[in-house]
């Protein structure tokens, strides 16, 4: 899967060839160092992600990693994906005529400063909702609670959404029941497949 991914990502970037070898250009003119991560090109500063370059089917892009913390004056960066990033910021390009040179690179300058600076935006704590019937299967067995206790807090929530996400009572009953030799394990819900 992951073979596939970067072979697509390869041919968006093809398509974009010239676009983003101006914006590597520009990368390298900042002094940040290239590499590539998640099988696409990313640009770092003392070995943190400070800008990735990329083309997709329609627009070739700038995302900046910290992109939230920069004074983005001139309007152009959005949040691709709100759901899922906090402060990942992207600027769109539909044409290399769109690329101010002197715009991107103090762009990117800025995006320096804000790592120089270590500003990022800690990751929220999940909470673990435990469902009904795990907590009354607990509170039956003080064996049970306190192998669960013993599990990392992911591997928590993992056994908690599974239970809770069946619609059907008698799914989650069934779910439960499939749980608990694992949890008295030590184990993941998904620790087989890792």
């Amino acid at each position: 899967m992951a073979k596939k991914q970067e072979s697509n990502q390869w041919q968006r970037n093809q398509l974009w060839e010239d676009e983003i070898n101006l914006l590597k250009g520009i990368a390298d003119e900042a002094g940040l160092t290239e590499t590539v991560k998640w099988g696409g090109i990313v640009y770092t500063y003392k070995g943190k992600n400070v800008v990735g370059i990329g083309g997709f089917k329609e627009y070739f892009t700038l995302w900046f990693f910290k992109g939230v913390f920069l004074r983005d004056e001139a309007g152009v960066l959005v949040n691709a994906n709100e759901e899922n990033t906090k402060s990942l910021r992207q600027w769109r390009f539909n044409h290399i005529r769109e690329v101010d040179r002197k715009l991107v690179l103090q762009y990117l300058l800025e995006a320096i400063e804000v790592e120089k600076a270590g500003l990022e935006i800690k990751p929220e704590k999940k909470q673990t909702v435990i469902p009904a019937l795990l907590q009354d299967a607990f509170d039956k067995d003080n064996g049970l609670a306190a192998a669960f206790q013993q599990l990392t807090p992911y591997k928590q929530r993992e056994y908690c959404e599974h239970i809770e996400s069946a619609k059907r009572e008698e799914t989650k009953l069934s779910r439960l029941e499939k749980c608990l030799e694992g949890i008295l394990q030590g184990k993941g819900l998904h620790d087989k497949y890792r």
